[in-house]
């Protein structure tokens, strides 16, 4: 058994969590990762009391801590998915590309303890609910995205979801499209992309609600959009940014 990100100096992030009234849980890895695609894994933990704690809300997130090639720590954010409260179970989902995160995934296996952290983690489907959903992300938003989706059911309102993609193979990611759903599939593409896309495609969507979350610049661009072009307004979008690029090893 290893432990990563447990106790210890975790540096002004740690600092700032804490200053913030955030709480520290000990997360126990249950299965070694298991492979979705070639570039992207699941693992299943036990919470540590974290369900026992707070009750569960689609997108729920914690901050995950793990050890750069230097032992530094640092902290990510991934999103809970399928929980089962009363086993104080859930399973994490991570993409593989290089950093820290990644490499502590691969190598996980059960009994080993990781570090993690929750701050502030709220959402709720509006009411009145929505005639339909606009649903923008990407394979580091998809835990929250098939989280939303399960929580609106089959007898929930439908949703068009854009999906950017980078590989040909995060097009065999296990997007949970319910009977009426639509995904649209749309490439990275610094000159044209989502961003192009969501505003070639603006049509009156006043009713519906917009959910974004891809890169910082992006999701900012996104969700502009969707306010205006597609008339949902201030209220009518929830946005968040799930990743910032960065240049170097971790």
């Amino acid at each position: 058994m290893t432990e990563t990100g447990v106790g210890g100096d975790r540096g002004i992030q740690g600092l700032i969590l804490r200053a913030f009234g955030a709480d520290d849980y000990r997360l126990t890895v249950t299965s070694a990762a298991r492979y979705l695609t070639d570039r992207y894994v699941r693992l299943e933990f036990s919470g540590g009391g974290l369900l026992r704690e707070r009750p569960y809300h689609p997108t729920m997130f914690l901050r995950l801590w793990f050890e750069d090639r230097h032992g530094r720590p640092h902290q990510r954010g991934y999103t809970i998915i399928d929980p089962d409260p009363d086993a104080d179970a859930f399973a994490v989902e991570f993409a593989v590309h290089e950093g820290a995160a990644a490499r502590w995934a691969l190598t996980a296996q059960p009994g080993d303890v990781l570090g993690a952290t929750f701050l502030r983690s709220a959402f709720a489907v509006p009411e009145p609910a929505p005639t339909g959903w606009l649903i923008v992300g990407d394979a580091a938003s998809l835990p929250a995205i098939n989280s939303l989706l399960d929580e609106l059911g089959e007898s929930g309102a439908p949703a068009v979801i854009w999906f950017e993609w980078v590989h040909d193979t995060d097009m065999d990611l296990p997007v949970r499209l319910r009977s009426h759903d639509t995904i649209r599939w749309v490439r990275r593409d610094s000159e044209a992309g989502i961003v192009a896309a969501l505003r070639s495609a603006a049509f009156d969507a006043s009713g519906q609600f917009g959910w974004v979350a891809l890169d910082t610049a992006q999701t900012r661009a996104v969700a502009a959009i969707l306010r205006a072009d597609y008339k949902l307004g201030r209220r009518g979008v929830k946005s968040q940014a799930y990743w910032l690029e960065t240049r170097g090893p971790s």
